[in-house]
């Protein structure tokens, strides 16, 4: 039996590249100071033998993992997997990686799966539409991992809070439809467990109200595309049918707009005109045009990093930011007489 070869150390890359040990640990470490020079002899050296760093050695020494927890709600809605790449991306470029898991809506699986994040030593969690209890917090902040609410608010000081302006949009978006002669519109409402569901409720309400309209319906299509589309069929299947639909997610949208075409052979907007929310990339496709409200994924993954990093790294306060996004125009919707952007 031939013997395994001897593990390359830090101070072997250190000796053949005529550095500091400590030169070779700021060289591999993201953030720290070290010259072009020492950087490019200390890689090169590194590169010669084979070496890797080991960031559970670092860790254990730095009491850092750079690791980000990331707990999402669920994928299937074409938002989420974009934000995830852009906040992934995002994060690199800061040194920083991220470890993902599901927990879906239902709250009772979200304590195991931030159990599992604490054991992972994550310098912070990002919570993407995941619902948080009060007792979460407190025990998150008692350890002093910092929590960022990415897409989802909660009512607690000691939480930072990144969103759209989920309130004006939802009103732009109602009045869109109003403006263009709607007057029997119905909502199709985001999950009601979810503060984006229920703020996105409110701007409709504040919208018909101003106008002086009662709505048709309001209904919870729980961000779930078969509800969405089951909704549909029952507000439109009889004589009374609303003439729009304002749908609390894009994801919806779409089972909406499917279910109006192909199972009651409406046309849409001339029979039913659809408003969603998100601007995800098949909004723009062809066969939807769907007029939605942009979420500003940009601006929101920017704003996410730098408040949990800013709590990581110094001394970054809790803060409620909520972005605003335009209205984007496609054929989904009747397009009110003389209207402009």
């Amino acid at each position: 039996m031939t013997d395994a070869p001897a593990k390359v150390t830090a101070h072997d890359v250190a000796r053949l590249a005529g550095v500091s040990q400590s030169a070779v640990s700021r060289v591999f470490t993201p953030g720290a100071s070290a010259s072009k020079a020492t950087a490019a002899k200390v890689r090169a050296a590194a590169e010669q033998l084979g070496y890797r760093p080991n960031p559970l050695a670092r860790a254990m020494i730095t009491g850092r993992t750079r690791i980000i927890g990331l707990v999402v709600a669920y994928l299937d809605n074409q938002f989420y997997p974009m934000a995830v790449e852009r906040l992934s991306h995002a994060l690199q470029d800061r040194g920083y990686h991220i470890l993902v898991f599901m927990a879906g809506n239902a709250t009772d699986k979200v304590p195991a799966v931030v159990q599992d994040l604490i054991d992972y030593r994550v310098d912070g969690i990002i919570t993407a539409s995941v619902a948080m209890s009060n007792d979460l917090t407190a025990r998150l902040v008692a350890l002093g991992i910092p929590v960022v609410n990415f897409n989802r608010g909660q009512d607690d000081a000691r939480l930072t809070d990144i969103t759209s302006d989920n309130v004006g949009g939802a009103r732009q978006a109602t009045e869109f439809l109003i403006a263009g002669g709607h007057t029997r519109i119905a909502h199709i409402m985001g999950w009601q467990g979810a503060s984006t569901g229920r703020d996105r409720a409110e701007g409709f309400r504040q919208a018909m109200a101003a106008a002086g309209l009662d709505p048709v319906a309001m209904v919870d299509g729980m961000y779930n595309r078969d509800t969405a589309a089951v909704l549909a069929r029952a507000l439109c299947s009889g004589p009374d049918r609303p003439d729009a639909i304002f749908v609390g997610n894009d994801h919806m949208a779409f089972a909406v707009m499917d279910a109006l075409r192909s199972d009651l052979g409406l046309r849409v907007p001339e029979d039913v005109s659809v408003v969603g929310y998100d601007d995800v990339p098949m909004a723009a496709w062809p066969a939807y045009a769907l007029t939605t409200i942009r979420q500003p994924v940009n601006r929101m993954v920017a704003a996410t990093v730098d408040a949990l990093l800013g709590q990581i790294e110094g001394d970054a306060t809790p803060q409620k930011l909520r972005i605003d996004g335009p209205l984007m125009v496609r054929r989904s919707a009747r397009i009110p007489e003389g209207w402009t952007p």
